[in-house]
């Protein structure tokens, strides 16, 4: 080899591997359903269903809360600040984060989430002095502010059942709690307010107009109600009608401010002031929470917060994010941006871009051109094109922000049997002519292949094994080498992997191979949730009961098909929801328990990350989409997205310059790694003295990034001073060099 002989090399030694975990993990989340809020004299906290974020009214910002930033969970569901400045957060699991503004640490109490109740959801966080009362779907628990101890947990309350819910609770001399059965008071002689008698529970009997109650509040030294039924005032022995104005009105929420009575129901907002009952705002959504201070007045809705300016004047208070929390399916374009589809059946938000920085909703609202929402499917052209499959009404196809729409009016796409123009497009793909084949369900003339050649022109294909169906249910395409279209089916029920080649000619169908595999064949089972070719050509196939292997699809176009399956023993009896194929050939998948990392051939299990290992938001992996350029990997769960940054990146076609980090590197105690980027596929890497002499030598894992530990041959951490680094290719034709600096760390 020409290096060799140029470095005097005489001896080969044994390649060392040097890897590294992921790195810059963050989530991306929709923060537009807000459950609560509390208002400071700067701006407005929120808990949403996507984590939590501040406001900041003076300059117009957003700071956000989420697993990455040290939250236990993003289903956030109530929020308060302490007397210290610190910010509680309450979730839907029970999980308490005590967020500290002055260092950005995070403190949880996980007391509720690993009790034995089943629904352990917090309703409200109050504050009184240094306690916090924390209404749960069980009871009422008090908590130290300063202390972070319990005090003690109420699940009983006079003569109602035990672990009943409590929507909210404060303190007024006595305690109040609010539950769907009555309001609990404190008798004012109780010490032991665990005991049941220490409660007086008073309901509809006792004048309440609703034994469902949302809120108790001390207004101008009365005690208010606010129920599902309107308003009612507290004379310390029984309750009766505040406001008859509201009489059987819902009212979700009150809010106290100066001599102000702030009342939230249905989508209005009412201000009732010396006696005066005036409607403040009405919003375009449901308003559940109210808060103000001297900030201004925000409110709670499904659009972001609310800052209502005046009766007519509002405005949306939302950070930058996906459209929703729901990543049905995902792709990367050729210029690193990330594209998600949303849903189907109504629950569809259009699609989401993020281009590494910023994220972009294409939405009928913004884009009218893409006529409804549920695009369900997603892909990404080898011209940087956008394909978008909408569940009903045909595909969208975006190029340089322009957007053209496919349907039944305008292409010879037909919909299903009961409304021919309800066209659903569940996925496309190319084949080696750069041709667009799209996937269509259940189409009523059971032609599910259509064909969209980059001169226009159509032709559509029905594999004949579908003609029978009546019922076809098809999903999943992907075209290998050989330009074979394989794709899933079910019809009232799994049927499995089918396959269609018509050979390149689209008009004469007397050449077509078609076929299709079941269990009977080799198949783990007969429900496909996912196909992906890898980068041998291999097909890898995701069921209900873990993966198969077909190493030779070819086989499949002879008179005599012979597909060879292989299952992977390492992801047995796993569902298995979604494959994607990173530079190394390694493939993440995506299961219902968590994201798992296997090495090129399925024999080994690199990794396992999960919601509790790692800062994945849920367990249940819906897609994966990988930027090869930049080692990213997006994964989306049922809980929004997370990324992070591998060291498999695409390898470069050829060496132009080495990029050395950190420079000096530590060694010792420290144990960094030095990342080396700049390397074309498989190279050799040599770290040389800067006499000549070889201190290590290891092969790159293929990619375009690889990893020196600082080490010897021998595994000794080297000595101070300057190395080398030497990359080339096997042949020894191309060759790379750079310096590090490398200093002991004891």
């Amino acid at each position: 080899m020409k290096i060799i002989a140029v470095f005097l090399f005489a001896t080969f030694f044994s390649i060392k591997l040097h890897s590294q975990q992921p790195t810059k993990w963050k989530n991306h989340t929709d923060m537009k359903q807000v459950n609560y809020i509390q208002a400071l004299e700067n701006g407005v906290w929120a808990a949403t269903d996507g984590g939590g974020f501040f406001y900041n009214t003076s300059i117009d910002s957003h700071q956000k809360l989420t697993k990455t930033d040290g939250l236990f969970s993003t289903s956030l569901t109530a929020t308060c600040v302490d007397g210290y400045g610190k910010v509680w957060f309450g979730s839907s699991s029970g999980a308490l984060n005590v967020f500290d503004p002055t260092n950005n640490s995070v403190r949880t109490i996980l007391d509720i989430y690993n009790s034995d109740r089943v629904n352990k959801q917090i309703n409200e966080l109050r504050v009184s002095s240094d306690t916090i009362f924390i209404s749960t779907e069980f009871g009422l628990s008090l908590i130290n502010s300063k202390s972070l101890v319990f005090y003690d947990t109420y699940y009983k309350f006079g003569n109602l059942s035990s672990n009943i819910r409590v929507s909210s609770a404060a303190k007024y001399n006595l305690i109040y709690a609010a539950t769907d059965f009555g309001i609990a008071v404190q008798k004012s002689d109780a010490t032991n307010l665990s005991a049941p008698e220490s409660w007086n529970v008073y309901n509809t009997s006792n004048g309440l107009p609703s034994d469902i109650i949302r809120k108790v509040r001390s207004y101008r030294d009365t005690i208010i109600a606010a129920t599902d039924k309107g308003l009612s005032m507290f004379n310390g022995t029984s309750w009766q009608n505040f406001l008859p104005g509201f009489t059987n009105v819902n009212i979700f929420d009150i809010h106290v401010s100066n001599d102000s009575l702030l009342i939230s129901h249905g989508n209005t907002v009412s201000l009732y002031y010396q006696g005066s009952l005036t409607i403040l705002f009405t919003s375009p959504f449901e308003i559940r929470k109210i808060s103000s201070s001297s900030a201004g007045l925000f409110a709670t809705s499904s659009r972001g917060v609310i800052k209502i300016e005046d009766g007519i004047n509002y405005k949306f208070i939302i950070p930058n994010g996906p459209g929703a929390n729901q990543f049905p399916n995902m792709t990367t374009d050729r210029e690193g941006n990330l594209w998600s589809a949303s849903g189907k059946n109504g629950a569809g938000k259009g699609l989401y871009k993020y281009d590494g920085v910023q994220w972009s909703i294409y939405d009928v609202a913004r884009y009218p051109t893409l006529y409804q929402n549920d695009y369900y499917s997603v892909f990404s052209g080898s011209d940087n094109t956008i394909y978008a499959g909408n569940w009903g009404f045909g595909f969208a196809k975006i190029k340089n922000d322009v957007i053209t729409r496919f349907h039944s009016g305008n292409t010879p796409m037909v919909g299903i049997a009961d409304d021919l123009n309800f066209v659903v497009i569940t996925g496309f793909a190319e084949d080696s002519k750069n041709n667009l084949w799209i996937l269509n369900l259940n189409a009523a003339d059971r032609k599910s292949l259509y064909l969209l050649t980059p001169d226009s022109a159509w032709y559509s294909f029905g594999n004949p094994l579908e003609q029978h169906l009546t019922f076809s249910e098809v999903k999943n395409l992907v075209i290998d080498q050989y330009d074979t279209k394989w794709y899933a089916m079910s019809n009232q029920g799994s049927l499995g992997l089918f396959y269609y080649n018509e050979k390149g000619t689209y008009s004469e169908a007397t050449d077509d191979v078609f076929g299709y595999i079941t269990k009977t064949n080799g198949l783990n089972d007969n429900t496909v949730n996912c196909i992906v070719p890898d980068r041998r050509g291999d097909l890898w196939i995701g069921t209900s009961l873990g993966v198969n292997i077909i190493t030779n699809t070819s086989t499949v176009l002879s008179s005599t098909p012979q597909a060879r399956i292989s299952s992977v023993f390492v992801l047995r009896q796993q569902t298995i929801n979604c494959i994607a194929v990173d530079p190394l050939n390694q493939k993440w998948i995506g299961t219902n328990q968590g994201l798992l990392l296997v090495n090129s051939d399925g024999t080994r299990l690199i990794a396992t990350y999960d919601s509790k290992n790692s800062p994945l938001l849920s367990d249940v992996i819906r897609s994966i989409a990988i930027d090869e350029n930049k080692g990213a990997v997006y994964v989306g769960t049922d809980a929004g997205l997370t990324s992070f940054e591998t060291p498999s990146v695409k390898p470069l076609e050829s060496f132009s310059e080495l990029f050395v980090f950190p420079n000096p590197l530590l060694v010792g105690d420290k144990n960094e790694l030095l990342t080396i980027d700049g390397l074309i596929k498989d190279s050799e890497i040599k770290i040389l003295s800067i006499s000549g002499k070889l201190i290590s030598e290891f092969s790159s894992p293929g990619g375009r990034v690889a990893y020196w530990d600082g080490k010897d041959l021998d595994g000794k951490p080297v000595n101070s001073g300057i190395y080398i680094i030497v990359a080339y290719d096997k042949e020894g034709n191309n060759v790379a060099t750079a310096k590090v600096a490398v200093l002991q760390n004891k």
